[in-house]
C-alpha cells in the first residue's frame, strides 16, 4: 500500500470523527510494518483539521528536475572548472536555475564538493616537482629491489626542538558536558622558551642515537661529522649483524647535513645515501611518523630543566615495541 492511499485511509476515519491515535490503533493492524508512525498520522490529522483536502505532496521550491539537462551541467562544470572559488549564489544566478537545483548538479552529476585549500610548508616550482618525483622513484625501486633488506640497512635521522612546556593539543583537551553546562575554555598558551635540540638517529628495530644540544649552540658540518662517527660505533654495538652491510643512510637535506664536512664523513664512512627532495618533510620518516607522536606525549607536562626533558624523552622510547619504528619504516614505501 503505498503513502497515498494510506493517507487518504487516514483522510477517511478523520471524517468519521476518530482521532489520530484512534486511527493508529486502527490501522496498525492491518498494515504492519508499513503502517506510519503515530507521529506520522497526528501530523496528517492536523493537516487535515486546518481544512487541507488534498492527499497529495505540496509542490516542493526549486527548479524543476528538467533543470537538470547536459547543457546546464555542462555550463556549471565549465564555470567551476574556469573558477574554484566561485559561489553556489553565482552560478544559479549566471545559469538560471534555483540554488538548490545547482547544488545537486555538483554534487550528484559532477560529484564535486568544496573544500579547504590544505596548508603545506611551501609550494614547489615545477622544477623542484620533478626532482621530487625522479627522488622518490629512486627510493621506491630500492625498496623494491629486496624490502626486507631494505628495513634491515635503513637509518634515518632528524632533529628537532624538545621544549620544557608544549600547550597540549585541542583534541587532548576535550572534555564530557552535560546539557546545559558551558562550553570549557582554556586560556591560550605557547611553548616555553627554555628547549633542547634533539638529534635522532633510528631504525626499523628502535632507537640507535640521540643527542642533546641546549638552546644557544647550533650544529655545524663538524659536529653533525662527529655524530656520524658515534652512530657508526652504536651501530656496530647496536646491531652486529650490520658489520658486514652497507648502511642505507636517509637524511634531509639541511645545509648542515649537506655541507662538504658532513659528506665527506658519510663518504669516509661507507654510509649509502639515499636521496630525499627539497622542502619535503613529509617524506622524512622522523617528521611524518616519529616526532609527531612524541610530541603528542610530551604536550601538557612542564619541566624544570634540560636534564627532565632528556630523561622523560629516553624514557618514552624506551617504552615504545619494536613495532612502533618498524611501522613508521614500512610507511616510506606509501609515501
Amino acid at each position: 500500500m503505498d503513502k497515498i492511499a494510506i493517507r487518504g485511509v487516514i483522510q477517511f476515519f478523520f471524517l468519521e470523527g476518530k482521532t489520530a491515535k484512534e486511527i493508529h490503533e486502527r490501522i496498525f493492524p492491518t498494515l504492519g510494518d508499513s503502517c506510519p508512525s503515530y507521529e506520522a498520522v497526528r501530523l496528517w490529522v492536523n493537516e487535515f483539521k486546518r481544512g487541507r483536502t488534498s492527499i497529495e505532496d505540496a509542490p516542493r521550491s526549486g527548479g524543476p528536475k528538467t533543470a537538470v539537462v547536459p547543457k546546464i551541467i555542462d555550463k556549471v562544470h565549465d564555470m567551476v572548472l574556469a573558477d574554484r572559488r566561485v559561489k553556489v549564489r553565482e552560478l544559479a544566478e549566471a545559469v538560471g536555475i534555483s540554488t538548490e537545483r545547482v547544488h545537486f548538479i555538483l554534487h550528484h552529476e559532477l560529484h564535486m564538493k568544496k573544500i579547504c585549500a590544505r596548508w603545506v610548508p611551501r609550494l614547489l616550482t615545477p622544477e623542484q616537482k620533478r626532482i621530487r618525483m625522479t627522488t622518490s622513484a629512486e627510493c621506491l625501486e630500492i625498496f623494491k629491489k629486496d624490502s626486507t633488506d631494505f628495513l634491515r640497512r635503513f637509518v634515518t635521522m632528524d632533529e628537532t626542538w624538545i621544549h620544557h612546556y608544549t600547550p597540549e593539543t585541542k583534541q587532548q583537551s576535550k572534555q564530557w558536558t552535560a546539557p546545559g553546562e558551558p562550553t570549557p575554555k582554556k586560556a591560550k598558551t605557547v611553548p616555553s622558551a627554555g628547549k633542547v635540540m634533539a638529534s635522532v638517529f633510528w631504525d626499523a628495530k628502535g632507537i640507535l642515537l640521540i643527542d642533546y644540544l641546549e638552546k644557544g649552540k647550533t650544529i655545524t658540518g663538524d659536529y653533525y661529522a662527529a655524530l656520524l662517527d658515534k652512530l657508526k660505533t652504536v651501530i656496530g654495538e647496536k646491531r652486529p649483524g650490520m658489520a658486514k652491510k652497507k648502511v642505507l643512510f636517509h637524511h634531509d637535506n639541511t645545509p648542515v647535513h649537506s655541507s662538504r664536512v658532513a659528506n665527506q664523513k658519510l663518504s669516509d664512512l661507507k654510509f649509502q645515501v639515499l636521496p630525499h627532495p627539497p622542502y619535503s618533510p613529509d617524506l622524512a620518516p622522523s617528521d611524518y611518523h616519529l616526532f609527531p607522536k612524541l610530541k603528542t606525549f610530551l604536550a601538557g607536562q612542564k619541566f624544570q630543566s634540560n636534564e627532565d626533558v632528556m630523561k622523560c624523552v629516553n624514557d618514552y622510547f624506551e617504552g615504545l615495541e619494536e613495532n612502533h619504528f618498524r611501522e613508521g619504516i614500512k610507511k616510506f614505501e606509501k609515501r
